[in-house]
């Protein structure tokens, strides 16, 4: 299937931005919002459509910025999951008090097996246990699917690296191609886009790479099983979770960047939910 080009998604978004800001339970409009979900809540207690789960770590290492599992937490889950509804058919689950459907889980919960879609932010500071890497093999050999995003620079990845080769000794993380169907599943993306933390597009004065010239280049690379299917997804030197989080916060910002960074996430669902 031939994706929607990025202007067409720019339109749509811009389009669904509006929809959004108007509606109490999901518009952020403006505002860093607080959420009623917390580790140990469970799953949404409404499912029936997608559920945005985040892997929850113990941090065993400092990077610069200071930030764990919970960055860009919860506007990111909030609005993936608000304009994957809204720019594709998908159904999603929700809280019984008006949440979105988004949970937080731990690698050793019994819920994570029941989380289809797991995300993980700042993954360059975390160290698996024992039993989470048991956990999370089973998880994985039983179809499940992880994105992880915004760690950059060379140590994180290093990090990051060890970690996988504890999950999967015999497997190795390798560069997802341009040409691969998930870049055009649902819209077309030509390149991996470099989106950076507000807070250091403001203070670069619209720079994008966060450790300078070692995280010059954005990467998407994955862990395949042996029948080829995306088990693990990395986007590293990039932090495209920030597009969805700040979407309504700085014009400018999102104009940028939010487009893009739509554009990868709605790709990256619609992939995990059809293969």
């Amino acid at each position: 299937m031939k994706g929607r080009t990025l202007p067409a998604l720019s339109l749509l978004a811009l389009v669904c931005l509006g929809i959004g800001a108007a509606a109490p339970a999901e518009g952020q409009r403006f505002r860093r919002s607080t959420s009623r979900v917390r580790l140990g809540d469970g799953l949404p207690d409404q499912p029936g459509g997608f559920t945005f789960c985040r892997l929850a770590f113990v941090e065993v290492r400092r990077e610069p910025g200071g930030s764990s599992w919970d960055t860009d937490f919860p506007n990111a889950e909030r609005n993936l999951t608000t304009r994957l509804s809204q720019l594709t058919p998908t159904p999603i689950s929700r809280w019984e008090h008006g949440e979105v459907g988004y949970a937080i889980v731990r690698a050793t919960d019994a819920e994570l097996f029941e989380c289809p879609f797991l995300f993980g932010s700042h993954v360059g500071v975390t160290g698996f246990d024992a039993d989470e890497v048991e956990a999370l093999r089973k998880y994985f050999d039983k179809g499940g699917f992880l994105w992880v995003d915004d760690f950059w620079g060379n140590a994180a990845w290093r990090q990051w690296e060890r970690q996988m080769e504890l999950v999967f000794p015999e497997r190795r993380i390798v560069d997802l191609p341009l040409d691969h169907p998930l870049f055009e599943i649902v819209y077309q993306v030509p390149e991996l886009p470099q989106i950076p933390s507000i807070q250091h597009w403001r203070r670069s004065g619209g720079g994008t790479s966060e450790r300078g010239l070692e995280s010059r280049q954005p990467h998407i690379r994955a862990i395949l099983d042996e029948g080829g299917r995306i088990v693990v997804l990395i986007t590293h030197n990039t932090d495209i979770a920030d597009g969805w989080e700040r979407e309504a916060e700085d014009p400018q910002f999102f104009y940028r960047f939010s487009p893009d960074a739509y554009a990868v996430g709605v790709n990256v669902a619609v992939w995990m939910m059809t293969h």
